[in-house]
């Protein structure tokens, strides 16, 4: 008798005390709540959502939304437990808000960058002196495959780089690929004095427009987006060759468009087709460079000379 005396005793110490069935209240509706979140992550999302982009969107949603509503679930059956305490509470909440100003900047990045469209995952970005593509944006950081650094070109050098998101309050986001996802870029080609000119600046516009050609159409339908969108002039989309000389050779520059992710590759095709079409021409057109002489049997001196 007196240990179901003692069994007694502790069931109504415990189980019937309001805060422990307040706390095993919270556990359950927190299981249901995660079993909710991840049964639409994997059937809804999974069974009707085909697209990528728009899936991993959802999937960050709906976990949002799961840690809203189990905080909300939390507070709402704590509140009148704790409700004597709401001053202590906002003093503390005062502190711990400066303490945490940093996290508390990062989800208010995260709320900017998925409302305020800076960027999303796909999307090749300059932020915080790194660059690279977005490939997961979280709450707190942004995740990035960097380009760059020791690796030439717009290429990807290993290195998986966690930004803050509160970078976007405080530099500037430089977006390679969201409205216009082509970029203007140029090759610059000396060309020696005595050369035809007017043959070379037809065959850097016969090379550039096969080259880019394909790019071009696209830009502009690109374009047309972005100046309907934006107070912006409308720019010059086809190739351009222009040309200038110095003392040394003629330079001429070749501008065009394209895709942000061909950059290096098409710099390559460039410069090939320009020499193999340079070389049909029997001297007509050549490349220009410089030269050092270096005489040994005098005083050492040093002159540079261009060859034509």
């Amino acid at each position: 008798m007196e240990y179901l005396s003692q069994i007694d005793d502790f069931a109504k110490l415990w189980l019937f005390d309001p805060t422990v069935s307040k706390l095993i209240a919270v556990v359950f509706g927190v299981v249901i709540i995660v079993t909710v979140v991840r049964l639409m992550q994997r059937l809804v999302i999974g069974r009707y959502i085909q697209d990528t982009d728009l899936r991993y969107n959802a999937r960050k949603a709906i976990r949002f939304f799961g840690f809203v509503v189990a905080f909300l679930y939390i507070a709402a059956i704590f509140s009148v437990r704790f409700s004597g305490l709401t001053v202590a509470f906002g003093i503390a909440g005062a502190k711990i808000a400066f303490a945490l100003q940093e996290v508390i900047m990062s989800v208010a990045g995260w709320i900017a960058i998925v409302f305020g469209d800076f960027y999303k995952t796909g999307d090749r970005i300059l932020l915080g002196g790194v660059r690279g593509d977005v490939i997961d944006i979280g709450v707190f950081r942004t995740t990035v495959m960097e380009c760059g650094e020791w690796v030439k070109g717009d290429l990807y050098n290993g290195r998986i780089v966690r930004l803050s998101n509160s970078y976007v309050f405080k530099e500037p986001v430089f977006n390679y690929s969201h409205d216009f996802p082509f970029l203007w870029d140029e090759i610059v080609v000396p060309v020696r004095f005595g050369s035809d000119h007017h043959l070379a600046r037809e065959i850097l516009d016969r090379v550039v427009t096969g080259v880019v050609g394909d790019y071009t159409t696209y830009a502009k339908a690109a374009w047309r987006d972005v100046v309907n969108t934006y107070r912006i002039e409308d720019a010059r989309i086809d190739p351009l060759v222009t040309m200038v000389f110095n003392e040394n050779w003629m330079d001429f520059t070749v501008r065009y468009v394209v895709d942000y992710k061909a950059r290096r590759i098409t710099k390559d095709r460039l410069f090939t087709q320009i020499l193999d079409a340079f070389q049909e021409t029997d001297g007509k057109v050549g490349i220009a460079s410089t030269a050092v002489d270096i005489n040994l049997t005098q005083a050492p001196v040093f002159a540079v000379r261009a060859t034509h």
